[in-house]
This record gives C-alpha cells, structure tokens and sequence, in this order.
C-alpha cells in the first residue's frame, strides 16, 4: 500500500497576509485616535490622526483591504474596546455622538481612496501612482469624510446643515492639510527605501 505526501496549501498566502496587514493597520488608526487634542474651533470634536489612517490604509491596502481595516477598527470599538478618539469606546459613539458620521465615513473614504489610487479593485504599487493622483485621492476621501462627518454632527446636535459644516468640517482643514502631507511623506519615504 503506497502512501502520498503532498502539501495542502489550505488557504493562500496573500490573502494571510492581507488579513495581517488589514488587522495591522486597525490597530495603527486605534494609536492615531489617541493623538488628540481640542480643536478650540469645534467644541466637541476632536483634532486626532485617524484620518491619516484612513488615508494611508486605502492607499496601501486598496479598495477591499482598506475598508476592511476601518470595519475591524469600528467593530473593535463596537465592543467596548478603547480605540475611538481620546479612548471612548461603545455603540454609543457609533450611534449618537456628535463624531457619529466620521466614524462611518472611514471606511467609504478608504474605499474610495483605494479606488482612485489603484484604478479598480486590483492593487498595484502605489509607488508608481503619480503625487497628483495621490493628493486628489486623498482630497476626494476628505470630502466624503467633510459630508457624512457634518451630516451627522448636524443630525446628532440637532444643528442647521451651515453651522454644522463651520463647526465639523471648515474648522478642520488646516489640519487635514498637515495629514495630506505626512500621508505623502510617509509614502515616498517608503518609495525611497525601498529604491
């Protein structure tokens, strides 16, 4: 009686990797949500880094994987675990809290985001992708993350569309300015060591 000792590859190695970096970069916008510091412009509403996350995470990890990161991420937070801004956790924050609609809008921004980067669902090297595209990619993502972010904040405070856009959005663009740009930094000093 022969015996046959053949390998199983059970399931394949990229998508183990992808769900590595996917769970990986949740944890990194977790960090990013605990630099974060009052906006004296918008009470209520934190400056913090998630949004670099975002950026970096749909650019990085593309249209599928990105998003998915930003799914673990608020289902972590979902279930009590401290990775929302300043350390809140909860459906609460998820449901009525006056950053209700930035929390959702993370993972349509990073989705998106990989959209514009890769030009579909397949992932190609984002170190070939042109700074251009990159910023617009980038810029697109706020937009979405400006719209849903002020949609809630205007249905959560109970506020008209206007004020809720000053307070949510307008007073947060100097710092989305500041991620664009570390986002591009950290991006083409990956290119350069990697060159």
């Amino acid at each position: 009686m022969a015996t046959s000792n053949e390998s199983v590859e059970l399931v394949d190695g990229e998508v183990v990797a992808n769900i590595a970096r996917t769970a990986l970069f949740a944890a990194l916008i977790a960090g990013f949500s605990y630099v974060s510091f009052p906006n004296p412009l918008s009470p209520g509403i934190p400056v913090t880094l998630q949004v670099l996350g975002v950026f970096l995470a749909g650019i990085m990890l593309g249209p599928v994987w990105g998003p998915g990161a930003l799914g673990l991420y608020l289902a972590a937070g979902a279930v009590g675990i401290p990775v929302f801004a300043g350390g809140s956790a909860g459906l609460g924050q998820l449901m009525a809290s006056p950053t209700v609609g930035y929390l959702w809008s993370y993972p349509v921004a990073a989705c998106v985001i990989g959209l514009l980067v890769h030009g579909g669902t397949e992932l190609r090297d984002y170190n070939t992708v042109g700074l251009g595209r990159l910023v617009g990619a980038m810029l697109v993502g706020t937009v979405i993350i400006y719209a849903m972010g002020t949609a809630g904040f205007a249905v959560v405070q109970s506020v008209g569309f206007t004020e809720a856009f000053i307070v949510s959005a307008l007073a947060f663009i100097p710092f989305e300015a500041v991620k664009v740009a570390a986002a591009v930094g950290i991006l083409r000093s990956d290119a350069i060591a990697a060159a």
